[in-house]
């Protein structure tokens, strides 16, 4: 199989100031290298302290990079909207232009999300390389994309090669706005080395642990107090279970006084930010992943969970539906808490029901292999047209 060079060009993507923001675009940008040469693009966003146009940087940690070479540029804030996007577009055009000149020309351009795809595929009819756009963004579904931001998304979708939503609710919630495009449906990846249910058998526990990971954000997207009037609620019918909250964000300390007011100060752990190998620890002594959130795509915390067996809690949002099933978890409406609680105690009581090594099968089709498989062979489809 012959390595292709990909260019990962990307609005979202780790930094040392945010290192979960697009954690998911690296999660791609590790499957593709196992099978092609990735190098990342990142558009980092403006610097108001830039007296130039743009400014150009090479990560130099290459652990933090996870061994994927990275170049960031910063561009100039400019309050004009056209303006403003007129020296996006430039910066992303010249950061590519420094990236051809040190030898790296790439055979694909894969954006993600529609604003990196914009330029992406002016560069990529430029310069006559395929050029593929992979969408996140709860925005669409949500209705929230409007004016310039709808013509710059039809733009990109309907030139580009292939879009790859990650999953069919988002394919469903683009089309709605009228956009004509060539789709194919490809997921968000999980590390089935790092999440998996360990070695033993998880114990019987007479305590039962409840495990939520996720930003803890003002739009309260996540559901956590609709998780926190439940728990309350849970008290009063029994006591033999305990929350660990593992996750960050300007809504912490709100959540915190929540879980005191309703006198749950005992049963739960605001544990903050995590690595990815904590995370996998937690989710190996957890009974119970619960996610109850508002709105999603295809949250890559719910696939880490059923690579590490557990049973899920979580919303019909999104493409949850299209993740879990009955053998898996219980899904509810969501920002209902009473039907919440019913499905944590009816969990509670069932858990001999799910097969944690069985729930961790499910999750090997979201493996980097399997993921990073399917994209060069897309990238191979598109180089033959």
């Amino acid at each position: 199989m012959e390595r292709l060079k990909v260019l990962f060009v990307t609005n979202w993507y780790p930094t040392r100031e945010h290192p979960v923001e697009g954690v998911f675009v690296q999660e791609h940008a590790k499957a593709v290298q196992l099978y092609d040469d990735v190098k990342v693009l990142h558009c980092a966003g403006p610097d108001p302290s830039l007296k130039r146009l743009c400014r150009i940087e090479e990560e130099t940690d290459l652990g933090f990079a996870e061994g994927i070479p990275t170049l960031r540029v910063w561009y100039r804030r400019i309050p004009i909207p056209k303006i403003w996007y007129s020296v996006y577009f430039w910066s992303i055009f010249k950061t590519f232009r420094h990236i051809i000149s040190e030898g790296f020309r790439p055979d694909i351009i894969h954006a993600h999300v529609y604003e990196a795809g914009a330029p992406s595929v002016l560069i990529a009819k430029l310069y006559r390389i395929p050029a593929v756009v992979t969408e996140h963004f709860t925005g669409f579904p949500r209705k929230l994309i409007r004016g310039m931001h709808t013509w710059t998304a039809q733009f990109a979708f309907e030139r580009a090669d292939l879009v790859m939503p990650v999953s069919k609710s988002l394919q469903k919630a683009i089309e709605e706005y009228g956009i004509n495009a060539r789709f194919e449906v490809v997921p968000n990846v999980v590390d089935t080395k790092l999440f998996n249910p360990g070695p033993y058998p998880q114990l019987d526990n007479q305590l039962k642990r409840l495990l939520f990971v996720g930003m803890l954000g003002p739009s309260h997207k996540k559901g956590v107090p609709y998780l926190l009037t439940s728990l309350s609620m849970l008290r009063q019918l029994r006591d033999d279970w305990l929350l660990d909250i593992v996750g960050e964000g300007p809504a912490r300390e709100e959540y915190e006084r929540m879980a005191e007011d309703l006198g749950l100060h005992d049963k739960i752990v605001f544990h903050g930010l995590k690595t990815k190998q904590e995370i996998s620890e937690f989710m190996r002594q957890a009974d119970i992943f619960v996610l109850p959130s508002l709105w999603e795509n295809l949250p890559c915390v719910l696939i880490e969970a059923m690579a590490s067996g557990l049973p899920i809690v979580s919303t019909l949002v999104g493409g949850i539906p299209e993740l879990i099933d009955d053998g898996i978890g219980i899904l509810i409406p969501p920002g209902d808490a009473d039907k919440l609680l019913h499905a944590i105690v009816q969990m509670m009581e069932s858990l001999n029901r799910f097969d944690r090594r069985a729930i961790a099968q499910t999750a090997i089709q979201y493996s980097p292999e399997s993921v990073g498989g399917m994209i060069h062979s897309i990238y191979e489809d598109c180089l033959r047209r």
